[in-house]
């Protein structure tokens, strides 16, 4: 009863040995750079701008889009259409609004 008692401790120290680590995503703030651009550049252009569109053509989080959209309505770029605590509808701002 010993042996098996030695072979699985000598079979359980051999195997975290064999695992290798994972490497990371990369990108940092170069790509957060890149879809920070992105955001202000093409956002304010699309006819209809909720956060599930956002986070799929950007790639990124539905949070993050929330927050990103929050920013572009602060700033003026684009306008609120419909506020639901499960949805939140945007369009561009065009000049006939403005005036």
């Amino acid at each position: 009863m010993g042996a098996k008692k030695a072979e699985a401790k000598a079979a359980k120290k051999a195997a975290p040995a064999t695992k290798t680590k994972k490497e990371g995503g990369g990108g940092g703030k170069a790509k957060k750079k890149a879809t920070y651009d992105k955001l202000y550049k093409e956002v304010p252009s699309y006819k209809l701008i909720t956060p599930s569109v956002v986070s799929e053509r950007l790639k990124v989080r539905g949070s993050l889009a929330k927050q990103a959209l929050r920013e572009l309505h602060s700033k003026g770029l684009i306008r609120l259409v419909s506020k639901h605590s499960s949805q939140l509808i945007y369009t561009r701002t065009t000049k006939a609004t403005d005036e």
